[in-house]
């Protein structure tokens, strides 16, 4: 590693100084951590996870969508979305039907009980995302999002 006068730094100097607690995987990793506590205690219902949360957000918001762009929409590769929609169907929180206009494709959309699941629920997303930050001031709040949209 060079220092900032170009030179490499002494061997060893790096791993002196490194601390776990001062890393950025390790403080996000942490605050992931209390996020979903959060999350798993106010959101309203123990057996919604954040990415079930997310994915039904999502076709409240926008209607039927294709499981490749709902994936797309909640930031989820295919695996885990696949996995996500087999749990909310198996609550009969969302069904499908043959997209129309190509019959390879299939449309997910809320069932009658999770149109009604998400009326109660995401008032309470409000208030999750309100207690996560409640520990910062409003500029640090806009600051921290306005940062995390930037790495996102």
């Amino acid at each position: 590693m060079a220092t900032p006068g170009g030179k490499a730094a002494p061997e060893g100097r790096d791993a002196a100084t490194y601390r776990l607690e001062d890393q950025v995987g390790h403080l996000l990793r942490r605050a992931h951590q209390r996020a979903t506590a959060v999350f798993q205690e106010r959101i309203g219902d123990a057996q919604i996870t954040p990415t079930q949360f997310a994915a039904l957000v999502k076709l409240h918001d926008e209607g039927e969508l294709s499981q490749n762009h709902l994936g797309r929409l909640t930031a989820m590769d295919p695996a885990t979305i696949q996995g996500v929609i087999q749990r909310l169907r198996q609550r009969a929180l969302i069904d499908d039907r043959p997209d129309p206009d190509d019959r390879r494709r299939t449309l997910l959309r809320l069932t009658a009980e999770g149109r009604a699941l998400m009326a109660r629920l995401i008032p309470n997303g409000s208030a999750v995302s309100r207690a996560i930050l409640e520990p910062l001031s409003a500029a640090e709040r806009r600051a921290f999002l306005a940062a995390l949209r930037r790495l996102g």
